[in-house]
């Protein structure tokens, strides 16, 4: 397998940082990029553990199906951009999945896209990556057949200049699919369950009995700190039509956006932010398979019978997918 690292004038990528200095996050509340970049340096290499992302037959479904909603098909589409890539999540699972047969990887983090990379070479994907800014992508016109995304564009600060850039690199008549991006309503309840869920777990566990069910100081202190970084690099959230606008405004066609999760989102946040604040050891296989298999018929309910009886704003995450003009 092929893989290339090398940024868009061949020199090598900058190296990832895991460990920024205080000066560097200070500076990164002033500019959301560096926000970004830092943030996602430091989470890249425990990321697919705090989301529970595997590559297997698991997360495998849950990308196709997630891209059949709101693209309408499955491919197979030749050769793929993923735009943020984070650690790869949605491209190599949806190559796997027979979706996509080439792959490139682009993130404004170097650790996210060096994890995405041992990844694909993991799992024995031919795929390239760069260190590239969703605003300026390193690609020549007419390059691929697809352009994808997962929870990607509340990152970017022009979500209108990225979308240009992605129909640029598109070739005529290429697909975009944009997933798994917050709404307005669903991010205002998403948030407020996840502060008092931490706030909840956090003070219980100081009582006695349950002590054990405490992290340690040190590591809540960390997460406090993440989350605040957190706030800075997650710049944007979505009204469906408006996204819509955008992307026709980029001068896309056939544009669509759609949403899902609303029950499952009111659990799934909680979960994850009790997951977040007790000791790993404390949650076993058991606990993982109640969490996912709730969170299963959670989508189902959200998808046969609440979508067709609310607005599509009430729902947690938004997509979006259009096309290039031929």
């Amino acid at each position: 397998m092929a893989v290339d690292h090398q940024g868009p004038t061949g020199s090598a990528d900058p190296r990832p940082n895991p460990h920024a200095t205080a000066d560097e996050i200070e500076a990164a509340y002033k500019d959301p990029k560096l926000a970004n970049v830092l943030y996602h340096d430091w989470e890249a290499g425990t990321y697919d553990e705090k989301w529970s992302i595997s590559y297997d037959e698991r997360c495998i479904t849950y990308a196709t199906d997630r891209f059949r909603a709101v693209a309408g098909d499955v491919g197979p589409y030749g050769h793929a951009l993923e735009l943020g890539c984070g650690t790869g999540f949605f491209l190599l699972n949806l190559m796997q999945g027979g979706v996509i047969g080439k792959g490139s990887v682009t993130d404004l983090s170097p650790g996210m896209v060096e994890v995405a990379l041992r990844n694909a070479e993991q799992l024995d994907l031919p795929v390239d990556g760069r260190v590239a800014d969703a605003e300026r992508i390193p690609y020549d016109d007419d390059t691929f057949d697809l352009v994808v995304g997962h929870a990607v564009l509340h990152h970017i600060p022009d979500v209108a200049a990225a979308m240009r850039e992605v129909l640029r690199v598109l070739k005529p008549g290429g697909k975009f699919v944009f997933a798994g991006d917050p709404t307005n309503v669903g991010n205002f309840y998403a948030r407020k369950l996840g502060q008092l869920t931490w706030w909840l777990t956090t003070n219980v566990t100081k009582l006695g009995p349950l002590s054990d069910w405490r992290r340690p100081q040190e590591e809540l202190d960390e997460s406090s700190r993440a989350a605040a970084l957190e706030a800075v690099v997650d710049l944007h959230t979505f009204d469906p039509s408006d996204l819509e606008r955008t992307a026709r405004s980029a001068g896309a066609v056939g544009v669509r956006a759609v949403t899902e999760e609303l029950s499952a989102a009111l659990f799934g946040w909680p979960v994850r932010t009790f997951e977040a604040a007790v000791p790993r050891e404390k949650l076993g296989f058991g606990w993982a398979m109640f969490a996912y298999k709730t969170w299963q018929r959670l989508s189902w309910v959200d998808e046969k019978v609440l979508a067709k009886v609310l607005p599509r704003e009430v729902f947690y995450n938004v997509s979006v997918t259009g096309r290039k003009p031929v």
